[in-house]
This record gives C-alpha cells, sequence and structure tokens, in this order.
C-alpha cells in the first residue's frame, strides 16, 4: 500500500469531504477521488459512505482510520530517528579492533568522540588481527577498524593515525645492566611474554632478531595479564610506549636499536559513511592521539 494513499485518506477524514483535503494537499479533487478509490479498491471495502452531503465513514472505514493514523504516527517516529542520527543526536558508531590497539589509540579517539557527541554510543568489537578486522566490516559488525596499516587491506579505504613506537617493557629485576636503546640483537637473551597468536606481531616473523629463537617465557593472548607478568617479574614483553607507560607503571621501558614502529590507522569500506562514522573519522584526524 502506498503511504501517500493513507494519507490522503486521512486528510479527507480530517476535512470532512473531498474539496477541502484537496485543498490542503495541494491536488486536484478528481486526483483525490481516484486516490480514494484506489484505496478502496486495494482493501477492498468501501472507507466513506457517499450517499449524503457529507463523506462519512463507514464501520470498516472507521477501523481503518486507527490504524492508518498509526501507520503515519510511526512513519513520523521513524523519520524523527533518522533525523536525529543525520544531526548525531542518537545513534551509535562501532569499531573493531584487536588487543594491539584496545588502549592505544582506540581510548583517546572514543574519549573525544563522546566528549564531542555525547548522544552517539561507541561500542568497541573485539577480533583477532587485521584479518578479523576485515571479516567484521565485511559483515557490518562494524563500520570502523581500528588496525595496523602495514597489512595489506586491499578493497578498503584507510586512513593513516599515527607511527606507533614499539618499546621494551622490562620487569626491575630484569632490567639491571639493560643498557637504553636496547640493542635488538640482544633480545633473544631476554625472557618475554608475547602473544604468539597475533600474526602481526614483528617477533613472530623474526624481524626483531634476524631470526634468531626469542626466549618466550609466557605465551599470552590476554593484554591485562601480559603486564601483570611482567610487573610481576616474569619477564619483558614488546609494546607501544603509551601502553607500556600506562599499564606497566613498575616497570622499566627502554627503547630499541634500531627503533621499532608500525603504522596505525582507520580502515572503512568502500562507499559513503554513515553520519556517525564521517565524524568518528573527522575526530580522530583532527589532532593528536597521543603519538
Amino acid at each position: 500500500m502506498d503511504l501517500h494513499l493513507v494519507t490522503y485518506f486521512v486528510a479527507v477524514v480530517d476535512h470532512g469531504g473531498i474539496t477541502k483535503a484537496a485543498q490542503s494537499l495541494y491536488i486536484s479533487q478528481p486526483s483525490l477521488s481516484q486516490a480514494i478509490r484506489t484505496l478502496e479498491r486495494r482493501l477492498g471495502t468501501t472507507l466513506f459512505d457517499r450517499t449524503g452531503r457529507r463523506l462519512s465513514l463507514t464501520d470498516e472505514g472507521r477501523s481503518f482510520e486507527v490504524c492508518a493514523r498509526r501507520i503515519l504516527a510511526d512513519v513520523e517516529r521513524a523519520k524523527s530517528k533518522v533525523a536525529a542520527v543525520r544531526e548525531l543526536a542518537a545513534g551509535r558508531i562501532e569499531i573493531v579492533t584487536y588487543s594491539a590497539f584496545s588502549i592505544h589509540p582506540v581510548i583517546e579517539m572514543a574519549r573525544r568522540f563522546r566528549s564531542r557527541y555525547p548522544s552517539i554510543l561507541v561500542r568497541v568489537v573485539a577480533t583477532d588481527g587485521p584479518a578479523g578486522v576485515h571479516t567484521a566490516l565485511r559483515r557490518g559488525e562494524a563500520e570502523i577498524g581500528v588496525t595496523d596499516l602495514s597489512v595489506e587491506h586491499a578493497g578498503m579505504i584507510t586512513v593513516p593515525l599515527v607511527e606507533q613506537e614499539l618499546v621494551l617493557a622490562v620487569p626491575p629485576n630484569l632490567a639491571e645492566g639493560l643498557p637504553d636503546p636496547v640493542p635488538r640483537s640482544i633480545l633473544p637473551t631476554i625472557p618475554l611474554v608475547v602473544d604468539l597468536t597475533n600474526r602481526t606481531d614483528a617477533m613472530q616473523s623474526g624481524e626483531l632478531t634476524d631470526g634468531k629463537d626469542l626466549d618466550i617465557a609466557v605465551d599470552c593472548a590476554h593484554p591485562s595479564a601480559t603486564w601483570e607478568l611482567v610487573m610481576r617479574g616474569t619477564g619483558a614483553t614488546i609494546a607501544p610506549r603509551q601502553v607500556a607507560e600506562a599499564q606497566m607503571p613498575t616497570a622499566e621501558v627502554r627503547s630499541l636499536d634500531p627503533p621499532l614502529s608500525r603504522p596505525v590507522g582507520l580502515v572503512l569500506r568502500a562507499g559513503e559513511p554513515s553520519p556517525a562514522a564521517a565524524a568518528f573519522v573527522a575526530i580522530a584526524t583532527n589532532g593528536t592521539t597521543g603519538a
């Protein structure tokens, strides 16, 4: 059923006839009369009693009036909700990332976005690595991904954000005698707490040590547990400088020689982003995220 037919029907009821309703709708009387007959034909019933000078509703017409007004009210509410989303007065934005970036830069970006748009819900979805980010975006589970831009992102829009420095966070019992910066060549002599499931981690490919085996003390996929293990002296870990300094306050932070960094940014599906996603990108790229 066409929505304009419902609108025409309610106008005729409210104005008590075709003439005044047609004037209010800025259409001709014959066009409005034809529209009402079309509506009756589609419903398979007579909505108006036309025996008198003034149109009056039949019993079926009175029943349909309740439904018609409800339909129009629902449409108006839907329009209001859409307008609120477009004006960023309501709605939500889904961000997908993985543990490497859940602290930096996601927290600061979410904080700044919420400060600017307090009525928009920010939902952070967890996944496993860049492949998981791509899957979530393709499935529509999220609209924006935060990921390592050194990985191939074919078919996606990429938005560079920051070059994230990776450092060595070392418990005091293992830091004695370690220079700053720490040459990568001596990393195999230091017990490490790492996530071996993170395929994008440089230490997985041997880039840190020219292919030499690392001394893996604990294989841990949970960042908070990794940080606690480091602070309790179990081993050192490689982490973004911002994360090391904020989450492992009792550990000593050492730069690496040569330095190690990775480009971090946003990825989105090709096409027009939603208003909330466009606003998030603008917030993320406007100013620093603590690089």
